[in-house]
Parts: structure tokens; sequence; C-alpha cells
């Protein structure tokens, strides 16, 4: 870019990055539509019949039944659960430290893909040569978070940083659907006054935009509102799997024209909700 700058800050037109990575493999997805297995059905009440979990947290990569078949995904490829590679990463010994606690961030909350923030496309990182990777989690209090509207940090409270993890699992698809009872219980308990949209803002409008026939008038039915409570899938050192549910807030664009109490009222009922021993979740260190 020609905004770009040197150490000096002396303009530049383009520059050779000083990191290089390289993967071992760059095998395509083995996973195809006809070998997909559809997860079991959770209860929605808002909906009437059960949702399948994989269509819950998945839609998008994952489609709806059509002519009478299950869901399943939306195209050929996907990577496999237990696929793995090499990944390797050559950079200036000076910037080290940096450069281990973004991959320790990667391996703790990163996951890539269609539905990442739902925990789909969940990955791990192992040095090759057996060091665990170490870093400092950035955590800020969630209320002042909100001074920003870009996700920056990881928030937290009295109790400590916001983040939980379920009970193990055996596999994947046990979790997922686990993981999927847990987000719609999250989100029904902001019930909408009417069944259709009145084009007013509600509660459950803060959390994600847009939600299916509760448009808001204000905002469009183009407007988009990430959620910024995000779900992501880990090994455990039994072989099993958790799940790992985290918040890193942040203020919505000013097109949403936000409204911070509220935020602040709705994120703080959603905390409650995770801390509630209903949930059977814990609360984990940064």
């Amino acid at each position: 870019m020609d905004s770009d700058l040197n150490a000096s800050g002396d303009k530049i037109s383009a520059r050779k990055s000083l990191i290089r990575i390289r993967l071992g493999q760059w095998t395509e997805g083995q996973l195809k539509k006809s070998q997909w297995e559809p997860l079991a059905g959770v209860s929605h009440r808002e909906v009437g019949v059960a949702a399948p979990a994989d269509l819950y947290l998945g839609y998008g990569p994952v489609a709806p039944p059509t002519g009478g078949r299950s869901a399943t995904l939306k195209a050929n490829a996907a990577i496999q659960s237990g696929e793995h590679t090499t990944f390797a990463i050559a950079f200036p010994d000076e910037h080290a430290p940096l450069i281990e606690q973004a991959l320790c961030l990667m391996d703790r909350f990163g996951a890539v893909g269609g539905r990442s923030r739902n925990s789909w496309g969940s990955y791990g990182l192992v040095p090759t040569d057996g060091s665990p990777l170490s870093g400092i989690v950035p955590v800020r209090d969630w209320k002042d978070c909100l001074q920003l509207d870009w996700p920056h940090a990881v928030g937290c409270d009295t109790k400590g940083a916001l983040i939980w993890q379920t009970k193990p699992a055996a596999d994947w698809r046990s979790l997922m659907r686990d993981l999927a009872i847990l987000k719609i219980a999250l989100r029904t308990q902001f019930e909408f006054p009417n069944q259709s949209s009145d084009g007013e803002i509600h509660e459950r409008h803060w959390l994600s935009y847009p939600i299916k026939n509760h448009s808001v008038r204000a905002w469009g039915n183009n407007a988009r509102l990430p959620n910024s409570l995000r779900f992501k899938v880990r090994p455990t050192a039994e072989g099993k799997l958790v799940g790992v549910v985290f918040h890193m807030p942040c203020l919505p664009p000013a097109s949403f024209a936000p409204d911070t109490a509220a935020i602040k009222s709705v994120w703080a009922k959603v905390h409650a909700f995770l801390d509630a021993p209903a949930q059977n979740l814990t609360r984990v260190k940064a």
C-alpha cells in the first residue's frame, strides 16, 4: 500500500513480509455430502419441532433438507474430524514472543470456515518439539470493552474471565448437540412480545442480527451484527472433547445506534445464565 511506513516513518509502496509460512499438505477435504451423518435433533420451543443440531449451529455450510432428505453439507470436500498437517512458520527472533502469543491464542480460541463462531472448524496447534504454547490472553472488563466497536479482548467481571467450559464429551457429535441446546436456551430466554416482527428493537436483537421473522425497521434486512459470544471445541488430555464458550464484547457499529445501557443489561443476563448451575458449565482461567 502507498500509505505503508517503514520503521523510520518513511513511506514505502511495498515490502516483503518478515514471516514465511508453509503447510505440509494442501490436500482437499475428503468428507462428501453423501457421507454426512446428521446430528440428533434438539428441542426449540419457538419452532415447535426438533431442530437438527448441525443445521442449527451450522446453517450455511450445513444445508436444510430437500426432497424429504435430512440436513447435509452444502458442498463436497469438507475437512473431516481428526485430520492433521504440519504448519511451519519462520520469523525473526526478536518477534518470537508475539508470534508465540498469537499461536497460543489461535490454539485456545481459533476456528476457521463457515460458522466458526459456533465452533465449526475448531483446530488445535501442537508444537512438533513437544513444548507447550504459552502466551498472555488479553482480558478487559467487559463493560469497558464496549468502548470499542471491534473485538479486541476476552471480557472479564468480578468472577474472572468470561470463559466457560462444558463437561467432557466422548465425541464431537454429542458435544455439538450439547452446544446447540445451550445456545437455543441462551437465546430464547429473551422472548419476543409477538410471534412475528413488530419492527421494534428487543433484547435478543442485541445478541446478533438478523433474526428470522423479527426484523428491525430501523436496521433493515441487510444489516449484520455478529454474535460476540463464541464457541470452540478443544481436546482433553484424556482423549475426550470439551466445548469452550467465551465472550469478546464490543459495541455494535454506529449504524445500529447502539443503546449501551440495553446492551449491558442483555449481556449481564447472558453471563448470569452461563454461570447458573443448570447449565453445568465451569469458569476457566484466561
